[in-house]
């Protein structure tokens, strides 16, 4: 298959045989690196990173991946690059594809990569944006897969606020892939509508179904994978962390919703989690709000049925899946 030249913003963009290409590449990639097969099959090229919102796997896996693949990596965070301050995107895209073979970005909104990608002679990818986080997806089903043996038919819940780039994202993917999709949560939090009805009409030719629904029972029963996030991203004011916390503390995955959820149901997180007290914001929850765990009980995140791990190595195997084959 060939998808050289593509850039990779969000799997809409991407026929169920593509995501599946890719998943299968990433296997294998995977597969040499622990058997010690070279595969820099891009040596001599070049690629930037341009973060705007700082990460540790992100930025770890695309460095590890290019340096696998043979390449250099630029790394540019927000004090490193002018974009959109004195120097606007489209200019940034024209200048740095003269310079790299490749581009990605990580930041807000999803208008700011697709202008990247507009105006770059090169594949952009999208490492995050507000909207969409699509070499994440790639990692969640590569892991899926390898876990499950299959992805097809596979019912996925995902529990929090599904309005932004996970819940939109995993959504998505369902849809393409014939897998059944359920956001459970409150409806405030449900995601947006057009979306919905988009990702409907692709789970109706791949055999998915999409579910909306405040009913936790009803959400997680016979769920494969069970799914979260944080609650609320650093940065936002504290009014906004007390009411989504209160809203969803009854969509925290506990135990409890796990064992409702069937004996082969597994968790995943796309990292960080607010799990215990070991990080200055797990830290700085505990004394405004009270709370030791947020999003997921520690009992759950440490447990046999956790696999985020898991996922975390398989951003490596994924971008450089995207990376082998768009370039």
């Amino acid at each position: 298959m060939d998808l050289k030249g593509r850039d990779f913003l969000t799997l809409l963009d991407y026929e169920p045989e593509e995501i599946e290409y890719l998943i299968d590449l990433a296997k294998k990639l995977k597969d040499d690196k622990k058997n010690g097969v070279m595969h820099d099959v891009h040596r001599g090229k070049n690629i930037a990173l341009i973060f705007e919102k700082t990460s540790t796997r992100t930025r770890c896996s695309f460095e590890v991946a290019a340096h696998d693949l043979g390449m250099g990596v630029t790394y540019l965070d927000p004090k490193g690059s002018q974009i959109g301050q004195k120097e606007s995107i489209a200019d940034t895209a024209r200048v740095l594809s003269r310079m790299f073979d490749g581009i990605e970005y990580r930041g807000y909104g999803q208008d700011i990569v697709k202008a990247l990608a507009d105006y770059s002679d090169v594949p952009v990818w999208n490492g995050l944006t507000n909207e969409y986080h699509p070499t994440q997806l790639l990692a969640d089903l590569l892991t899926i897969k390898e876990h499950f043996g299959r992805i097809k038919g596979l019912k996925w819940v995902y529990m929090g606020d599904a309005r932004y780039n996970m819940g939109n994202s995993i959504m998505i993917a369902c849809s393409k892939m014939g897998m059944d999709f359920t956001a459970c949560t409150s409806s405030k939090y449900f995601p947006d509508e057009e979306l919905v009805n988009k990702c409907r009409r692709y789970a109706g030719q791949s055999g998915g179904s999409i579910t909306l629904t405040e009913n936790i029972d009803e959400g997680v029963k016979d769920a494969d994978i069970i799914y979260t996030d944080v609650w609320v991203s650093m940065g936002e004011p504290e009014e906004v962390w007390a009411e989504r916390i209160n809203a969803l503390k009854p969509y925290r995955v506990t135990m409890d919703i796990m064992k409702k959820a069937g004996a082969s149901a597994i968790f995943m997180h796309c990292l960080p989690a607010y799990h215990d007290l070991g990080t200055k914001v797990g830290l700085d929850i505990k004394e405004k709000f009270g709370m030791e765990e947020l999003e997921v009980t520690n009992e759950v995140f440490e447990s046999e049925r956790s696999v985020v791990f898991d996922e975390a190595e398989n951003r490596m195997h994924t971008i450089k899946a995207v990376m082998y084959a768009t370039l």
